[in-house]
């Protein structure tokens, strides 16, 4: 069913998106979701150690900045951000690989689950310490400028990550600099356990870029259309030299901070208002009303999405472990520096 036409315009073109970007932003969310919950299960049912960092629930909050990006843009994710990795083009086996810990992944399974990074399309590997990643997508973007090119960051972290002295001296040092770079702070309430009203004097933490600047925004987090378009002009700012962009993003996680925190910390009715604003749905709903989308053509994606997983799976499962001496590759250089008498 084609989108109905007003005034020579598609309904689609009506909210400001095309039907190829809205069809692909929810074709990241529904595979980001299906994978997610599949990592889910499989933990559950030992087939992979260590624990796993669901992003279910706040899909939109990565999917969203991600979807449209250059494959020479860098992504500074954390450990919840399955949908950047998806949406950017990063291979689903390559994921399941790291989680895995296979010696297949680029890490050779060295690193925690959900540390996925993935170097050719400019996804930088997440830093085990909060906030890390912000401090390293922040240089990359000071590189960007010294280059002399329009290449831009996104760095992704939780409200929590905002209490860190290291994230404050990255966005001070980006606000000074005017370093094409956008923050994506993903706003779900919860740092672990303890709660955003616990963590900050301030409503919005969207507020704290007017300390070093640069605007910030705080924005419905499960608005998949909502966040890629806020996104989109936050990224043609740092594009075009105007400098950073802090994007508060309202949203929830629905499980614990990882599989093996029950989240008892929570209510139960809290959970229950999130989960009516779940973002997969509330998308598929647009699409649908638009003309853009059809039950059948939804099943028939979720089909071939289903088969891309179990086909990255099997190859993980099937992959082997590295040694135990890859431990010392890829720690030191080989090579000495140069001393200075030396040149």
């Amino acid at each position: 069913m084609a989108a109905t036409k007003k005034g020579g315009k598609s309904s689609a073109q009506q909210i400001g998106l095309s039907e190829e970007t809205l069809l692909g932003l929810y074709t990241s969310l529904l595979k980001t979701r299906l994978l997610d919950e599949r990592f889910r299960r499989l933990f559950r049912q030992g087939r992979f150690a260590g624990t796993y960092f669901s992003a279910v629930g706040q899909e939109a909050t990565t999917v969203g900045p991600t979807y449209g990006l250059r494959i020479e843009d860098i992504i500074a994710p954390s450990h919840r951000e399955i949908g950047a990795s998806v949406t950017k083009g990063v291979p689903l086996v390559m994921i399941a690989a790291q989680v895995y810990a296979r010696s297949m992944s680029l890490d050779k399974g060295k690193s925690h689950p959900c540390h996925w990074g993935y170097k050719p399309l400019g996804v930088i590997t997440p830093a085990s310490t909060v906030a890390g990643q912000t401090i390293v997508g922040t240089g990359c973007a000071m590189g960007f400028k010294i280059q002399k090119k329009d290449n831009v960051v996104l760095a992704f972290f939780g409200e929590g990550s905002t209490s860190r002295g290291g994230w404050h001296e990255a966005l001070n040092f980006a606000g000074i600099h005017k370093l094409p770079i956008v923050y994506i702070c993903q706003n779900n309430l919860w740092a672990e356990s303890v709660t955003a009203t616990l963590q900050a004097g301030i409503e919005h933490f969207s507020d704290r870029a007017r300390a070093y600047g640069f605007p910030g925004i705080t924005i419905d987090g499960n608005d998949v259309v909502l966040v890629h378009k806020t996104a989109g002009e936050a990224i043609a700012r740092a594009r075009a030299g105007e400098g950073p962009t802090l994007i508060e993003c309202m949203t929830y996680r629905w499980y614990g901070h990882s599989e093996i925190d029950p989240a008892d910390y929570r209510a139960q009715e809290e959970l229950d208002k999130w989960k009516k604003k779940d973002p997969v749905p509330t998308a598929e709903k647009l699409l649908m009303e638009l003309g853009v989308l059809t039950t059948q053509k939804r099943e028939a994606l979720a089909d071939e999405i289903n088969q891309e997983i179990d086909e990255a799976i099997d190859a993980c499962e099937k992959g082997k472990y590295s040694e135990p001496e890859e431990a010392y590759n890829d720690v030191y250089s080989e090579q000495f520096p140069v001393r200075r008498e030396e040149v």
